[in-house]
């Protein structure tokens, strides 16, 4: 049984690691040596609260360098719209010539959203910021 609950969590921490990288195929080689290079974002309004996002950024350490980037931007973005909250609808990462791009598609709201991976604009910006990540 304990096999089966340890095989459950392997799988759901490699599938997260490996979720920003779904276009690629491929998620950058892990190098703690590298310092991430953040390029900015793009966002783009989609119609009703959803908000089209591209982020581009160099030499991620691994990917969760660039799901931590693109949830940056989105709260960010979130609060200079006056909303406090976003909800993930989906990210599709592609690397090209060096340079890692997110393409992503979050709602954005004044109320919490429904949904399991949301965000709250405020408490994450203040968490970028203490490690140093932008968020606009």
């Amino acid at each position: 049984m304990w096999r089966k609950a340890a095989l459950g969590g392997v799988i759901a921490g490699a599938s997260a690691a490996l979720s920003a990288c779904a276009a690629t195929g491929r998620a950058p080689k892990p190098d703690a040596t590298r310092v991430p290079i953040y390029l900015g974002a793009e966002p783009v309004g989609l119609g009703d609260d959803l908000y089209g996002f591209a982020i581009r950024m160099r030499s991620p350490r691994e990917a969760a360098d660039i799901d931590a980037y693109v949830t940056c931007m989105v709260a960010g973005y979130a609060l200079q719209k006056d909303a406090g909250f976003a909800r993930k609808v989906r990210t599709n990462v592609k690397e090209e010539g060096g340079v890692w791009i997110a393409d992503a598609v979050y709602s954005i709201s004044p109320e919490l959203p429904k949904g399991m991976q949301t965000i709250d604009a405020e408490v994450t910006v203040d968490d970028c910021k203490e490690q140093g990540i932008p968020t606009a």
